[in-house]
């Protein structure tokens, strides 16, 4: 063997190529630059190849790229031979190199034809363009189906709020014109039975009709569109300051633990409304709880990173105050969970419960800039976790409520009514007149300055609602104030739509009491106006 490739490369006896060539300048150069081009050409091909499948490592068939690039690569050494053998007659190394370039190619032959139909079975680009132009079709076809699901959601949810209104605005109806028949009819009475039922009747419908304001109050606060008047407040004496009521509420058999934490933030929140908020997640708790059980009030700081707040319907990252209502309940399963915050939804026997509890909580919560979550498993207890931003002005500026004394008028003080519904606007000038007041009376904001323009006089408080046709409260009260920049201003309404509430908060210096009205409330409130300097 040994002997063999010492023949084939013993070059001794061999003439260079040049003489086939008789060593013509052309003849000579023309070759030499034609294979070193051609040589050069094949050395790029695979480098070219090698960065491409190197960087491309997700393309189909890699293997083939490198093995095309080792037989380009040995086609081009072919032609570097073919030069140097015009010189030097080194014609078996050329021949070797040529055996090694032949076996690459059948390698490569063999291996690419069980490959070909792998290969003609990828898709084509208009193949390609067609499946795109299918997926886009798929994808809108995706949305619409979503939109619809989304779409029979709200309905199903609307109509499940509308049922749970019409349900139990219907009951309260029914308790105020019942009992408002049976005063007519005791009315036509004499007798002290007949005096005593008319009081029972009145006693009844006011109870039913304070039941539906607290009915209006918690859909408005679900909506987040009831007006709050936010304080600086610490939370601890809040919750503090309710210790008691809320054992009495839980009773005998639950025990109740607060742990308000050491240093904790101020919040800028409605106190009663918070308040309520609270109760509610005691009062669901005990539910939970069956009437025996431990509830746990917590209070900390805390700061919610981005983490969190990507996970968590992107509430905004910063320092929280974090309020935890644990109980020792039954606990809630993922679908209840999911469904906890609907109006109108509980897993109470009928008429044991609203289903507008934690529908009020979740609406106060956000409309106060808050966040809140559920944590609760199956037969381990329930966690209700309330996070309020820390609120960033002065804690000095929180200002203490007052009960001021319900009094009325010394008989020189002149209020303006403007009212669009008429038998809202009798209510309030019969009160206000019960009251010892001086009342004018006008159904828009229009009639009210024509009626200003016609009978001029000092007006000392003008009592207007917010949402009337044409010029609403607001414009009417800056008209009135142009004219009497002293006049005192008590807007009420039913529903702001932004008039004087922007972002869930009255804006500054706005007096507003919400409907339904008592005498009590009017009366404190103009009290208090007009007593200011």
């Amino acid at each position: 063997m040994w002997a063999f490739f010492e023949r084939l490369l013993d070059s001794s006896t061999l003439s260079p190529h040049g003489i086939c060539l008789l060593w013509e300048p052309e003849l000579i150069w023309l070759h030499v630059v034609s294979d070193a081009v051609i040589a050069a050409s094949y050395f790029s091909i695979p480098v070219a190849l090698s960065i491409f499948v190197s960087r491309r490592r997700d393309v189909d068939f890699g293997w083939i790229f490198w093995a095309f690039a080792l037989f380009i690569t040995a086609c081009g050494f072919t032609h570097v031979l073919s030069i140097v053998t015009l010189w030097v007659p080194v014609y078996g190394i050329e021949g070797l190199i040529k055996a090694l370039t032949a076996l690459v190619s059948v390698v490569t032959a063999v291996m690419m034809w069980p490959l070909l139909p792998k290969v003609l079975a990828l898709p084509s680009p208009s193949q390609l363009r067609a499946a795109e132009l299918a997926l886009e079709q798929e994808a809108s076809q995706r949305r619409e189906a979503e939109s619809m699901l989304r779409h029979t959601q709200k309905m199903d949810a609307i109509g499940q709020l509308t049922g749970g209104v019409a349900h139990d605005f219907n009951n309260l109806l029914t308790i105020i014109t019942g009992n408002l028949e049976i005063a007519d009819r005791s009315m036509k009475d004499e007798g002290e039975n007949a005096r005593e039922r008319l009081t029972r009747a009145i006693a009844r419908a006011s109870s039913g009709a304070q039941r539906a304001a607290m009915l209006t109050q918690r859909l408005l606060a679900f909506a987040r569109r009831q007006p709050l008047d936010p304080h600086v407040t610490n939370v601890n004496p809040l919750i503090g300051g309710m210790a008691d009521f809320f054992q009495r509420t839980l009773g005998e058999t639950i025990e109740l633990e607060i742990v308000g934490g050491a240093g904790l933030w101020q919040v800028e929140v409605d106190p009663s409304q918070m308040e309520a908020a609270i109760l509610n997640l005691v009062v669901n708790a005990k539910d939970a709880m069956g009437g025996k059980g431990k509830l746990t009030i917590e209070t900390s700081n805390t700061f919610i990173d981005e983490s969190y707040s990507q996970q968590n319907a992107a509430i905004p990252v910063g320092q929280y105050v974090l309020i935890a209502v644990s109980d020792t309940g039954r606990g809630m399963s993922r679908e209840t969970q999911e469904k906890a915050f609907d109006p109108f939804f509980t897993t109470k026997e009928p008429g044991q419960g609203t289903g507008l509890g934690l529908s009020q909580v979740y609406g106060f919560v956000k409309q106060s800039g808050g966040h809140i979550k559920i944590y609760s498993e199956v037969g381990h207890g329930t966690t209700v976790k309330v996070y309020l931003p820390r609120a960033q002005s002065d804690p000095s500026a929180a200002k203490e409520s007052e009960d001021l004394p319900v009094v009325g008028s010394r008989g020189s003080e002149t209020i303006l009514v403007v009212e669009d519904e008429d038998d809202v606007r009798s209510y309030l000038v019969e009160t206000l007149r019960d009251l010892n007041y001086r009342v004018r009376e006008a159904p828009d904001g229009a009639a009210a300055l024509a009626l200003v323009e016609s009978s001029p006089g000092r007006v000392d408080l003008l009592l207007t609602d917010i949402v009337m046709p044409g010029m609403n409260g607001r414009q009417l009260a800056h008209e009135m104030q142009n004219r009497q920049p002293e006049l005192k201003v008590l807007f009420i309404t039913g529903y702001s739509r932004n008039a004087v509430v922007h972002q869930g908060r009255l804006d500054a210096g706005v007096s507003l009491l919400q409907k339904p009205l008592s005498q009590g409330m009017l009366a404190a409130k103009i009290r208090d106006l007009l007593d200011r300097h």
